[in-house]
Order: C-alpha cells, then sequence, then structure tokens
C-alpha cells in the first residue's frame, strides 16, 4: 500500500491504483508478476520516463502508453522494469556441465541463450565452446535474446568496466578481451571472436511464436522463470520442448524447479534438466516447424 506521507513527499501523483495498473499491464506485456513489495522500484524507474516526456503524474503517463499507438514507448516502460541482474560465469557449475555436453554432441552445435541481459551469460557460454574445442572458432552457434532491447544493445558492443571480469582467472582474461587504453581506459571489450559466436535478438518469452526455425542442443533459461507466475511458466516451457533436441540440456536458475511445472522435463543435474521422453522428442520436433516461424537462422 502506498503511504500518504509518501504521497506527499514524491515528485509525481502515484496512487494504488496506478501501481495496480503498471502490474496488469506489466503482466500482460512480458508475464512479469510484480509483488506489492514493489511500489518504489515501480515509482524510481517509470518515473524516470515521466521526466522524459514531461508528465506530472502516473496516470497521465498510462493513459498516453495506453491511449497511443506507441510501441517506442511501450518497450521503454517494459525495458524500465526488467530486471538484469548478471554476472559472467554466474552459478558457475553449470559450465564444467556444458562444457563436457558439448564435446559429445555432433557438429554444428546451437544453443539458445533466452535471458541474455547485457551479455555475460553469452559470453561465457561462448568461453566455454572456446574450451571445451581448444579454439578460437569452435563449431557452435549461439542465439541469445532478451525482451529488453536496452540490454541487448550492451550485450552486443561487448564492452564492460574492467572491474566486471575481475573474478575472471588470469588465462581467460588474456584469451578472450581486449584492455582498453586512453578514452578506454577502465573498459575491457570481448574479443571479436567470441562476438562472432553470438547472434543477439530481441524476444518476448510470451510471444505466441519465436523467431527460432531450428532445435537447440542446449537451452539456457536461468534466474527469468522466478518472476513469473506458474501458469506462464508452464505456457513457456511448452513452447521450449519442441526446441529441443533428443539430447538437449535446460539449465534452470539456483531457485527454479521446472518438475512442478512441467512433465515433459526430468532432473538431470543440478538445476539441469533434459527430455523425460527423449524417444518421443522426434515428433516434438517435426511439431516445432508449425509452432515456429522462421528467420534464416542454421
Amino acid at each position: 500500500m502506498l503511504k500518504e506521507k509518501n504521497q506527499e513527499e514524491r515528485e509525481f501523483e502515484f496512487t494504488p491504483l496506478d501501481f495496480s495498473r503498471v502490474r496488469k499491464l506489466i503482466y500482460q506485456r512480458a508475464g512479469i508478476s510484480l509483488s506489492e513489495a514493489k511500489t518504489d522500484m515501480v515509482y524510481s524507474r517509470i518515473g524516470r520516463r515521466l521526466r522524459t516526456i514531461g508528465l506530472d503524474s502516473f496516470k497521465a503517463y498510462l493513459d498516453y502508453l495506453e491511449g497511443e499507438d506507441n510501441p517506442a514507448e511501450w518497450e521503454a516502460f517494459t525495458n524500465a522494469l526488467t530486471t538484469n541482474l548478471t554476472s559472467f560465469f554466474r552459478e558457475e557449475h553449470h559450465f564444467p556441465i556444458l562444457a563436457e555436453h558439448l564435446q559429445q554432441l555432433k557438429k554444428p552445435i546451437r544453443i539458445w541463450c533466452s535471458a541474455a541481459s547485457t551479455g555475460e551469460e553469452p559470453y561465457s557460454i561462448a568461453m566455454t565452446a572456446c574450451e571445451a574445442f581448444n579454439t578460437l572458432k569452435p563449431p557452435v552457434e549461439i542465439i541469445a535474446t532478451d525482451i529488453d532491447t536496452n540490454v541487448l544493445a550492451t550485450a552486443a558492443r561487448g564492452v564492460y568496466p574492467l572491474d566486471r571480469i575481475a573474478k575472471l582467472s588470469i588465462e581467460r582474461k588474456k584469451r578472450f578481451f581486449l584492455k582498453g587504453s586512453g578514452k578506454s581506459e577502465g573498459s575491457v571489450k570481448v574479443r571479436k571472436e567470441l562476438q562472432q559466436l553470438i547472434q543477439f535478438q530481441q524476444l518476448n518469452l510470451l510471444d505466441d511464436k519465436y523467431p527460432l526455425s531450428e532445435p537447440f542442443d542446449a537451452i539456457f533459461c536461468r534466474n527469468v522463470m522466478i518472476y513469473f507466475d506458474k501458469p506462464t511458466q508452464t505456457k513457456i516451457l511448452e513452447k521450449f520442448v519442441p526446441l529441443m533436441k533428443p539430447h538437449a540440456l535446460l539449465f534452470a536458475g539456483h531457485s527454479e524447479n521446472f518438475l512442478y511445472v512441467s512433465h515433459a522435463l526430468r532432473l538431470r543435474g543440478k538445476t539441469v534438466y533434459e527430455l523425460a521422453d527423449a524417444e518421443g522428442s522426434s515428433a516434438q520436433l517435426r511439431m516445432a516447424a508449425s509452432m515456429f516461424k522462421k528467420v534464416g537462422y542454421g
């Protein structure tokens, strides 16, 4: 609930009804379930949009958002409320499993990182592939998607503050990053060979069809399902299954359990899943052709 004294201190008028509208709109748009504890977060992030546009109340902003054919502002609204906490080799136990998996697969190999954020996860996947095959040109194609176009732009640039790679080994720093100098001092850039392994693209996991044409050998969907309610989680996993090759692995976040929302998967290891019926997945792959529109990948 919004407290009266807080309302008096706020720059913009922001009522409980406004907060309810924001919760409803972001759920419809991105499947994100905002708790009532997120009031201050919503005010802070959407308040920036009010300043940019020059409005003085959340009601005026939400009326503007819903009343205009304004895809750019809908995109800005969604970007503002998307959480993008990430780091290189986050949940480190997954990457040795991935490396072993890659070495057993028929080439070329396809991997989907479904919540790429600012790029640390797909670049970690790419580094793992390079190490697994001992080359900067492994037989791997990585599709990295996110709903937030701002973070995708950061990911595609591949430039990070120097402290972002502080925990990486000296070997990885030297092999995969270029240290900035002059105006770029204090930053690092991912080597172009790593960037060339990844295709970045905007994708909303709530979309009826995904712009993905072929199944994958591995899918990363980590620490994103926690923002969705169970029906939304089920809907998304139902669309993942046809995109998994019979041997594919699905990597989840440490606090996520997909067994409660899908009978199509079984636990392979610590927050790593595989198809429960690998033999029956051929039919699922045929189904995928009609479920997902082709955009020229592969």
